[in-house]
């Protein structure tokens, strides 16, 4: 018994008349989270019918997973964290479309490690902090594979890929990082202040991804880009 109380007195603690989850109860939550995130992906792939990821797709997906990641270090940085970068939303987004919604999510998945090891190792405020603006933010992109197979809909799925992310990166500022604002941070500004800051360099990214893609030019080419790795 005093087991089991220590052990849930360590997922829940009780601070001035209410209750907030310790440490372990973070790392539960995340891991039903992720766990709940990825059996959906399943679930979905399933009602999908995807095929199966033979070499030469896992060598794309691979291949978009490290150019995404290769342009996520050409960007333009916000002084509060967040970047606009070249088109590399746009990599991650491609593999959800492409091989439906199991792909997208593991491979965005393997992309927000990636990304958490680029700038968020080293500084973290807590575990659900690190889940609000890598893991869950960019896991996000991977949404796209709702539309597999859906033709003529990667627009519309890159830009409900990148609002997901934005949503995430909004939740955690509102937890976490407005606590940091400068004390003559005006009050009214509080409210919309997370929303404004991190769908500014989203939105950005998103408006010029979205303009090149109605290039007929290159449009063309993810067509037959995608034809050529393995999709009809």
């Amino acid at each position: 018994m005093s087991i089991s109380m220590s052990f849930f007195h360590s997922v829940i603690i009780k601070e001035e008349g209410y209750y907030v989850l310790g440490n372990t109860g973070y790392y539960l939550l995340i891991a039903v989270l992720l766990v709940a995130y990825l059996l959906a992906a399943l679930v979905v792939d399933r009602k999908q019918k995807t095929a199966k990821l033979g070499t030469r797709r896992l060598a794309f997906c691979g291949a978009l997973i490290a150019l995404g990641f290769i342009l996520s270090y050409l960007k333009f940085e916000m002084p509060y964290g967040g970047s606009v970068t070249l088109f590399s939303m746009l990599c991650i987004c491609l593999i959800g479309y492409f091989y439906g919604i199991k792909a997208g999510v593991l491979s965005a998945l393997a992309y927000s490690i990636l990304q958490f090891f680029q700038s968020g190792g080293s500084y973290m405020l807590s575990p659900m902090q690190i889940c609000c603006d890598y893991f869950f933010a960019f896991t996000a992109l991977g949404l796209t594979g709702f539309f597999y197979k859906k033709k003529d809909k990667l627009i519309l799925a890159y830009v409900i890929a990148i609002l997901a992310r934005g949503l995430f990166h909004t939740i955690g500022g509102y937890l976490y990082w407005m606590d940091y604002m400068p004390e003559n941070f005006p009050k009214q500004l509080a409210l919309a202040y997370p929303i404004i800051y991190n769908y500014a360099y989203i939105l950005v990214e998103g408006v010029i991804t979205v303009v090149v893609l109605k290039i007929p030019a290159v449009s063309k080419m993810l067509k037959k880009l995608q034809t050529m790795t393995g999709e009809n």
